[in-house]
């Protein structure tokens, strides 16, 4: 296992008492239709864990089949329009603790508001990255609302 998807499973293990269930896949899951096709599952059920700047660091976890609605995000968030935007790849590793593609819903290195696409709770099962774009667990989505604390919103477009 990369060790950067180990150090998410431990991580999980720690902060959570939870053991996840990490598989990676050489050909990458950096996008929600290369995860899905590798995972064999619909791109709806793809959780990809997103950082914006709201305008602090907020990140929300989207259903792969959406996009996030800066507007939505923004009437959320009780803020200007203007005032939200993807974070580059610098705020997010410094604000979570990973990289672009395979920021994990929780185990954050610093505690920021999630919000939950509200259509992942449809599902039994979703998919989220595990700490690399390569490595993806399977969990239930109102497990991985409690585990992130994260708030279901409309947030899609």
């Amino acid at each position: 296992m990369h060790r950067r998807a180990a150090a998410f499973a431990e991580r999980a293990e720690q902060e959570h008492g939870i053991a996840v269930d990490v598989h990676e896949f050489p050909d990458g899951t950096r996008t929600a239709s290369a995860a899905a096709a590798a995972i064999g599952c619909d791109v709806a059920q793809i959780a990809s864990s997103l950082v914006f700047v709201a305008p602090e660091p907020v990140v929300v976890v989207t259903s792969g089949a959406n996009r996030v609605s800066e507007n939505k995000l923004a009437t959320v968030r009780d803020v200007d329009e203007n005032a939200v935007a993807m974070a580059d790849a610098d705020t997010v590793r410094e604000t979570v603790g990973w990289s672009i593609g395979g920021v994990p819903p929780f185990c954050h290195d610093t505690s920021v508001p999630v919000y939950l696409d509200e259509t992942l709770q449809t599902f039994d099962t979703v998919w989220a990255a595990a700490g690399t774009p390569e490595a993806v667990f399977p969990i239930a989505p109102e497990r991985l609302r409690e585990l992130a604390d994260a708030r279901p919103v409309d947030v899609a477009e």
